[in-house]
């Protein structure tokens, strides 16, 4: 038997801020890599960030690099209304269509209800596995219905 191909998503922002307002935590990246790692071949992972520049952020970046994650970065972007951009969906789409045929598993970590329709795309269009790693009350419900898979952040995996 050969061993599961797996491709690996994380909307940086997106889990950041709904761990910490339901926990008050950060997310465990090295204990989720070690997780999906016992599932098989982890061929690409990528995280998508916004790049502000300051410290903790750099040594947050160095840290998901020395576990194993490729860094995509896009420009903080203040409006004049005081509202900021920072929005990877389009990014993550195009790579996620891009790399899933080539794998048996994606698996997105994002309670963005906006990929509901990217996993049903992928499922059906390469017969591939779509699994979701989100916070359960801040994971829209149309992400969850439309994953394969759907595993809720909980204790085990914050630091």
């Amino acid at each position: 038997m050969s061993t599961k191909r797996i491709a690996i998503f994380v909307d940086v922002q997106n889990i950041y801020y709904t761990t910490r307002e339901i926990y008050g935590r950060q997310f465990n990246y090295k204990k989720f890599w070690q997780r999906i790692e016992s599932e098989g071949e982890i061929v690409s992972a990528t995280a998508y960030a916004i790049h502000r520049g300051d410290d903790k952020q750099l040594k947050f970046q160095n840290a998901l690099k020395q576990i194993g994650f490729t860094i995509k970065l896009k420009p903080y972007i203040q409006r004049s209304d005081g509202s900021a951009k920072g929005d990877w969906d389009v990014g993550i789409t195009i790579d996620v269509m891009e790399t899933a045929r080539d794998v048996n598993s994606v698996v997105l970590l994002s309670g963005d209800g906006d990929f509901d329709l990217l996993l049903e795309k992928i499922i059906t269009d390469y017969d591939v596995s779509a699994e979701v790693y989100g916070v359960r009350e801040l994971t829209a419900n149309s992400l969850i219905n439309s994953a394969s898979i759907y595993h809720p952040i909980e204790e085990d995996l914050l630091l």
